[in-house]
Formats: structure tokens, sequence, C-alpha cells
């Protein structure tokens, strides 16, 4: 994966990600075309499919719902990059195929930075600022989660069913 960073700051939580006023729907395109709307505004015009927001400490924080990553993956945004998630936004990421990544330094990152990431290494690569993150290995059933698209993909390969 690789992609443009766009950077938001700590305590980002699931209205500023989807606005409660839009979880009147379950439709991927309209989640994702409100995409972070009330932390910036225009933010879904600005991205290109592939960028990766980074953020600071205790992004996806406030309620349980699955619609914020789900927004998030449907808008074309390739991963997250945050220094810590909530814990309940950190499983629904895995469960609709979203890969986040926890890494420390986040902050060195800056808006416009190219970042490739490799989950297999470990290693988020900024090609801006000629430097490299490692983060902790993804356990490989989370692994196989992602890859397979999420949980529901996964199970529906799992049990052989269409």
């Amino acid at each position: 994966m690789q992609g443009k960073a766009w950077k938001f700051g700590d305590n980002i939580d699931t209205d500023l990600i989807i606005a409660a006023r839009y979880l009147n729907t379950s439709d991927t395109a309209i989640l994702a075309s409100h995409l972070m709307e009330d932390a910036r505004a225009g933010f879904v015009h600005s991205i290109n499919k592939g960028d990766i927001i980074v953020a600071g400490e205790n992004f996806g924080c406030g309620s349980s719902r699955e619609h914020a990553p789900v927004a998030i993956k449907g808008a074309g945004i390739s991963a997250v990059i945050a220094k810590s998630y909530a814990r309940i936004f950190y499983r629904n990421a895995f469960n609709t195929g979203l890969p986040i990544l926890e890494i420390k330094e986040a902050d060195s990152i800056c808006e416009g930075d190219i970042l490739e990431i490799d989950l297999q290494s470990g290693v988020v690569k900024n090609h801006t600022q000629n430097c490299s993150y490692a983060f902790a290995p993804i356990p490989p059933f989370m692994l196989e989660l992602l890859t397979s698209g999420g949980l529901i993909p996964y199970a529906k390969n799992k049990l052989g069913a269409n």
C-alpha cells in the first residue's frame, strides 16, 4: 500500500469520522461521501484512492458503530496509522478489512508525506522524509481477516458459502 498522508490530531471520535446524522444508512458509498466532513470540510474531495490517514492518540473513540471503518475503507483510504486506537474501533477495523497500524512516532509524519506500508514486514517507509517506522506485527488471524476483506468474507470463504 502506498499513498499520501492526511494528518488528524488526538481523540478523533467516530462522530468526526462519520457524523451520526448519516447513520440511517449502511450504504458504503453514502457513508464514504461524508467521511471526516465535520473534522475537515471537503476531505473526501481531496483524497485519492490509497491515501492514508495519520492521527494521534485514541483514534476511533466514541461509539462502537462499524460505520466509521466502513466509511474510511469505502472512501478509498488504504490504512490508518495512529499512536493508539480505541479498543472497539481497533476490532471493527479488522472486521471490516481496514488495516490500522499503531506507530508511536506517528507525530513525526507530516501531511503530504508519501508512505508505503508493508504489512508482512511490519514497516512503513516514509519516502518524503527518507525514513521508516516499525509497527508491531499483525497477528496471523487478523492479517487473514485483512487479506480476506474482513470478517464476513473470511467466514464465507471458510464455510464455502457464497
